[in-house]
């Protein structure tokens, strides 16, 4: 039953979240330990933004698309801990129960130059989101605009490359930021490697290590990211997704 309870749950957020171009049991996570909205959130290649789900619908329109097309927030749906009880292996119809929050997952197009600016409709009505307290005044209509500030552009690196007998971890961040790389080389200990930013926003660490095939996650900020640059996504064997490498 419980593993039922799960599948569904993880199921029902997934296939709201499908359309983002990385895992997405990252997203799960995130979205399921908030406990109220909060300012648009910046995940990997995508900004995660919320609103009250106390509306009746909450819209977004960014600037580099003209304002021309509107994307729905979706609300956020999780369990109810007051759900009726299961009757012949069948869940209650109050399973699940709203969150309070609706949301969205944009992914950052590669080729978006500057700040991500947008505007919510909540309602009906286009204002700036109330969560975010950066924005900007539009000179020529005087239109206020959300601003989300977008990290420096990740330029694509050969995953893992370095001398004969180690794994080079490399990671694109805010400049004078600690970032730190776990695997399954030490026991998925976040606090024992900590890359060295070699230019600004721009990290790596090489480890030597013998032969074999390894997962790893970066840790950044307090969360746990894969790595954008790295393909080969597995999952762990609590279930976490992670990042494969081979030393030969």
């Amino acid at each position: 039953m419980k593993k039922f309870f799960m599948v569904t749950l993880l199921t029902a957020i997934i296939g709201s979240i499908w359309a983002a171009d990385t895992d997405s049991s990252q997203f799960i996570d995130h979205l399921l330990s908030l406990r109220e909205p909060e300012k648009p959130r910046i995940l990997e290649d995508t900004v995660v933004f919320t609103a009250s789900s106390s509306y009746r619908r909450v819209g977004i329109a960014f600037a580099h698309e003209g304002f021309g097309k509107v994307y729905q927030f979706r609300r956020l749906m999780v369990p109810n801990e007051k759900a009726g009880p299961w009757v012949k292996g069948k869940p209650p119809a109050d399973l699940y129960r709203d969150s309070g929050i609706f949301f969205y997952i944009f992914t950052i197009p590669e080729d978006l130059r500057g700040d991500l600016e947008y505007r919510l409709i909540i309602d009906g009505l286009w204002v700036r989101d109330p969560l975010n307290p950066d924005y900007r005044t539009d000179p020529s209509s005087g239109i206020i605009r959300s601003v989300v500030a977008i990290p420096p552009i990740r330029r694509p690196d050969t995953p893992n490359r370095g001398p004969p007998g180690t794994l080079t971890f490399t990671y694109y961040a805010e400049s004078g930021r600690t970032v730190t790389v776990a695997g399954s080389f030490n026991r998925w200990d976040p606090f024992m490697y900590e890359l060295r930013e070699v230019s600004p926003g721009r990290y790596t660490l090489s480890l030597p290590l013998p032969p074999g095939t390894y997962q790893y996650a970066f840790f950044y900020r307090g969360e746990r990211h894969l790595d954008p640059n790295n393909p080969r996504r597995v999952y762990t064997r609590e279930g976490k997704a992670a990042n494969e490498a081979t030393v030969e």
